[in-house]
């Protein structure tokens, strides 16, 4: 094999350089999604921040083979198996700690909205591992089913259940949350007997 030197640098060299930009690249346009879409599969920011540093690891050794296709498929598709592969490995389950219950809104409250993601991104946390993967990717990442299958490696009929068993498991778990706060105001508003 021989090496062509050109301007004091190889040929080698210089696509290697190049590999490693264009990863620097991607890493800096792409962390903030990568980061977003690790938090609601964790639950948790240093997680999240954990879990897209692991993943962007194993997607750096392999991103020659990538960078060429759709590398940020792949890198979600990754950070879905890998935060897939922390649940099992975990195997005790942990606590995230107690959600506060939401105050009582006013009508026209600026924060509503706010607080609406946080309780539905805490309910997604309370879901299985893969029913949570593909709840992420096909509702907040907006994938399409088949994509979803094909980030995931499973057949779209296993999102198509997936999906219908984890918005029904979401639905039962922000009914409880809304009802349990309906009653805690309920005995707020009571007056002493």
């Amino acid at each position: 094999m021989s090496t062509v030197v050109v301007g004091g640098r190889s040929t080698v060299e210089a696509e290697v350089g190049s590999a490693e930009e264009d990863f620097a690249r991607f890493v800096r346009t792409r962390w903030d999604q990568l980061v977003r879409t690790a938090y609601l599969l964790t639950g948790d920011r240093g997680r999240a921040e954990d879990l897209v540093q692991t993943t962007l690891v194993k997607v750096h050794r392999r991103w020659r083979h990538i960078s060429g296709e759709s590398p940020y498929a792949y890198t979600r598709a990754a950070l879905a198996n890998e935060s897939a592969s922390w649940w099992r490995r975990r195997r005790v389950a942990e606590s995230l700690g107690e959600v506060p219950v939401g105050a009582d809104r006013a009508p026209g409250d600026a924060y509503a909205a706010v607080d609406a993601r946080d309780e539905l991104a805490r309910a997604v946390v309370q879901l299985p591992p893969r029913m949570r993967a593909v709840i992420v990717l096909r509702y907040f990442e907006d994938l399409s089913e088949a994509d979803t299958a094909a980030a995931l490696g499973v057949s779209t009929g296993s999102v198509k259940s997936q999906a219908s068993r984890g918005l029904e498991r979401l639905r039962v778990v922000l009914e409880a949350q809304s009802g349990s706060q309906t009653t805690e105001s309920d005995r707020g508003e009571r007056s002493p007997a």
